[in-house]
């Protein structure tokens, strides 16, 4: 059996899994898989800080030199985050001959076109099952097992912190403060949970993965999105009350030569299965014109999800260079056009917070009807004292004139507070 050797860039939450396996897993690994990958240099810039694994000092790479300049190390795997020094690294790796594994999201949605067309050049290969859905082994099975499938639309719950509190704040009553500290008390959210609540993390996702189901690039910055941290306490009980479940929402959507592609705080009826993946989970909803609905569903997140996934491709990568397998062909460097918001049709979900006097609902109705906004459902939920909420469920109407009709009606003086504008998929 063929000896191969890879190098660690990172030994934080998943780096420290993917360690352990290699450490406690690697003769059944071996058995399972018929190759022999062996994990022999680990580069951190904190090895000795508490709650790390213990790695023998010989296994301690200095710098980052030692590991790209050493010819026996055929791939590097890449843990550190961030886009700044891990592009620097994987760029170097490719350079110098090596492959690379990562699980960073954000690193190939942002730089993804520039590191595939190094890797191309070197005749090199980027692995990258963990960047999507942590442990759920989305990318492997759109790249293989459904390639006779044209896929037209794929709906995914890609961030567990998001979604976990949103199931607090469905399913216990708690507010979006106390579900976010609940979550990084759990270790769910980090201490700053930017990328997490504003939509960013999922974003990252999304482009990557729609990029393979379309067999183009779905660039990052033309995705358009929102996250969690408007979304308050009476909007999900009014969801609640309408049939509706709540999620951050990542959809896809082929139109045409263009594609859809956005995430959102977004209504799902409760019926839906999407609608009853809760807390720190993770799923894709895909429609295969072969194979039909499939869902993928799992833990997105941790130590050891994200690291078995990294592993997953460890094993691939070691089949494909000891000539078991073949290299599956890299993503294309061609971009497809996403749709503009002008051209989104849908349904939506709006609330106001209005003073309850004589004439109001006429007036905002009036309003709706100027831009051809179609009402299918309106609620007013009394309150022992003002504002009173209105919420409006529409027909299906294009975004922008619900954007129009939305900025005036906040102009009356009679609207207090912000509007909310939520999507609805049926």
């Amino acid at each position: 059996m063929q000896k191969l050797n890879v190098a660690l860039f990172g030994l934080g939450t998943v780096g420290s899994g993917v360690y352990h396996i290699f450490t406690q897993k690697s003769k059944l690994l071996a058995e399972r898989s018929g190759t022999c990958v062996q994990l022999v240099k680990v580069l951190d810039r904190s090895p000795q800080k508490k709650g790390k694994p213990r790695v023998p000092k010989r296994m301690l790479a200095k710098s980052p030199k030692e590991i790209l300049n050493d010819r026996n190390i055929q791939c590097v795997i890449e843990l550190i985050g961030g886009t700044t020094q891990a592009r620097q690294l994987v760029k170097q790796a490719l350079n110098a001959g090596k492959d690379v594994i990562t699980a960073n999201k954000a690193l190939l949605a942002e730089h993804g076109e520039e590191l595939f067309r190094i890797a191309k050049q070197h005749g090199r290969h980027i692995f990258f099952e963990a960047s999507v859905a942590g442990g759920v082994p989305i990318i492997k099975n759109v790249s293989e097992s459904l390639i006779a499938n044209r896929i037209d639309t794929v709906y995914g719950i890609l961030n567990g912190t998001s979604n976990y509190i949103l199931s607090k704040m469905s399913r216990q009553g708690m507010s979006f403060r106390a579900a976010l500290k609940l979550a990084q008390e759990k270790g769910y959210a980090e201490n700053d949970p930017t990328l997490d609540i504003d939509g960013t993390d999922a974003a990252h996702k999304l482009a990557i993965l729609a990029s393979l189901v379309y067999g183009k690039q779905v660039p990052f910055k033309n995705l358009v999105y929102s996250g969690i941290n408007h979304v308050s306490e009476s909007d999900i009980a009014f969801a609640d009350l309408l049939g509706y479940r709540i999620k951050l929402l990542a959809v896809a959507k082929k139109v045409g030569s263009s594609v859809e592609a956005r995430v959102e705080p977004t209504l799902l009826p409760k019926d839906h299965i999407l609608a009853s993946v809760n807390g720190a989970f993770n799923a894709v909803y895909l429609r295969g014109d072969e194979i039909g609905d499939m869902l993928f569903y799992g833990r997105g997140a941790g130590s050891k999800p994200t690291a078995s996934a990294v592993i997953s491709d460890v094993v691939d990568w070691g089949k494909c260079y000891s000539g078991q397998r073949s290299w599956l062909p890299m993503p294309s460097s061609q971009k497809i056009k996403v749709s503009p918001i002008s051209a989104h049709q849908a349904r939506f979900y709006l609330r106001f917070n209005v003073t309850d006097k004589p004439g109001v609902l006429s007036k905002i109705a009036g309003v709706f009807g100027k831009y051809n906004v179609s009402i299918s459902d309106l609620t007013q939920r009394e309150r022992q004292s003002a504002p009173v909420p209105l919420i409006f469920l529409t027909h299906h109407v294009n975004e922008t004139s619900v954007l129009k009709a939305v900025d005036q009606i906040s102009r009356f003086k009679v609207v207090r507070g912000k509007p909310q504008i939520l999507r609805l998929e049926e």
